[in-house]
């Protein structure tokens, strides 16, 4: 991402996180809520649309936040959704599961995800950090909890195939926490040996025309593009280049 873009894009930010932590922390309340009193045998958005998880083909769980939940959108506009649809369209068997949470932490997620585990994963992609980064938590935190997160996923499917989608801190945050917060994507991906979409905003943070009025969230079209970048990684591992 440029760099004039990568300013723009973490001064949006700043502004309004102020704004969203409040109404984001409210619906990943109530979201994990309602999950908890769901029973066993399900999980939350089969096709990303809802409904219990068809374990018949192939699944691609998407472990993520607002990004992935479609903030401010319809979900049939969020990422998770337009792969699914490139999906279907391909012909292949693979159901995506939206499991984004507006607000999500990496450490919500290592507390959600043995749930979600219970129906069989194929391929994980972990789209989580970017709250951490905005809360200023600790890299070694969330370094920690992307290695949980990839070692639970592991423990139970050992065949599972993992992405991680890299984030990019706030600047004003300085070098000694920015630096170290990007690093932890490479080094965990890295150590674990999973793929890497190196920056899943890339061609949309700071683009005022690709994101909604916050300038934080992805407008549907922006959701085109960050779909693309998680595509160009996913795909492979479906058969298709």
């Amino acid at each position: 991402m440029g760099k004039i873009h990568a300013i723009q894009f973490w001064t949006a930010c700043l502004l309004g996180m102020f704004m969203l932590h409040s109404c984001q922390s409210t619906t990943q309340n109530q979201t994990e809520s309602a999950s908890q009193s769901q029973t066993s045998d399900s999980l939350p958005t089969s096709r990303s649309s809802g409904g219990e998880h068809d374990t018949t083909g192939n699944t691609i769980l998407v472990l993520g936040n607002s990004i992935a939940a479609g903030y401010g959108l319809q979900l049939e506009q969020s990422f998770p959704s337009l792969l699914q649809n490139r999906i279907d369209s391909l012909g292949l068997d693979y159901q995506v599961v939206n499991a984004g949470l507006s607000g999500e932490t990496t450490t919500a997620g290592v507390n959600r995800l043995p749930w979600l585990l219970r129906q069989p994963v194929d391929i994980l992609i972990i789209e989580l950090g970017g709250n951490d980064g905005l809360r200023g938590i600790d890299p070694s935190v969330t370094e920690q909890n992307l290695l949980k997160m990839i070692d639970l996923a592991r423990a139970k499917y050992p065949q599972i195939e993992i992405i991680l989608c890299g984030m990019l801190a706030p600047p004003n945050m300085g070098p000694a926490y920015t630096e170290p917060f990007q690093a932890v994507f490479d080094k965990v991906a890295d150590e674990k040996q999973t793929l890497l979409v190196p920056f899943i905003l890339e061609g949309v943070a700071g683009i005022p025309g690709l994101n909604q009025e916050d300038g934080i969230h992805p407008t549907p079209a922006g959701q085109v593009i960050v779909a693309d970048n998680v595509w160009q990684i996913l795909a492979p591992l479906l058969g298709k280049s």
